[in-house]
């Protein structure tokens, strides 16, 4: 074979290498930021927000979490290990009425648990721990944010539970039972279905039984003592 003929094969493999490059940097370009703004919902507009409105710095930082934590596998539950867990939050919500920073404290370590159980990273890894969780439930990933800033903060430090500081821990409480929700299901979390099937589920039945028995005390502040 000439060298002619050599170097001609060489120029043709780099061009088709340099050609396949191109059409995959196109290719996330047109299609990583869709993807991961329809993944993530809610959690990519934070992230946007946290890096001061740069979406390609926001994107980096989600691909990256969906590269680290996208092939994690929940462990399933079984039935007895769900009854157990929602008959803790449900104490947990009625601790609430009577000690309600308590009862968030209570409700972060509970979804540091039950999300170590299913296979993510352990509660002593937060950061680790709740960027696993933004990739599988993005939607409701920050209710567990909120309640773990708010149980190491205690509402401020220095809100009186009978004004705004017991209506942010409620709030916060609420924000994570969603996740709660979410935890316990026996459906995968990105892969679960979303509203606008017209089928009710048994997992929303079981939601709206859940929030027809929660205390009082999350919807409502408490009447004024004359």
């Amino acid at each position: 074979m000439s060298t002619g003929l050599i170097i001609l094969l060489i120029v043709i493999a780099a061009v088709v290498v340099l050609g396949a490059a191109t059409l995959l940097l196109r290719g996330r370009g047109q299609h990583g930021g869709p993807s991961l703004k329809r993944r993530f919902g809610p959690e990519y507009e934070r992230t946007v927000a946290l890096h001061d409105g740069d979406t390609k710095a926001a994107e980096r930082e989600l691909a990256e979490r969906v590269e680290r934590h996208g092939d994690l596998q929940e462990r399933p539950l079984d039935g007895a290990e769900r009854q157990l867990y929602t008959d803790r939050w449900t104490a947990v919500q009625e601790r609430f009425v009577d000690s309600p920073r308590e009862a968030v404290a209570e409700a972060d370590r509970l979804l540091a648990e039950v999300a170590a159980v299913r296979g993510y990273p352990g509660g002593e890894r937060y950061e680790e721990q709740l960027a696993a969780l933004s990739v599988h439930h993005a939607d409701h990933v920050d209710g567990y944010r909120q309640v773990h800033r708010v149980a190491r903060t205690g509402a401020g430090g220095g809100a009186s539970e009978a004004g705004a500081g017991t209506e942010e821990l409620r709030s916060a409480l609420l924000g994570a039972r969603a996740l709660f929700d979410d935890l316990i299901s026996a459906e995968s979390g990105r892969h679960r279905a979303t509203g606008g099937t017209g089928r009710t589920t048994t997992l929303d039945k079981s939601r709206t039984h859940a929030r027809s028995h929660a205390p009082w005390a999350l919807h409502r502040s408490r009447p004024k003592e004359s």
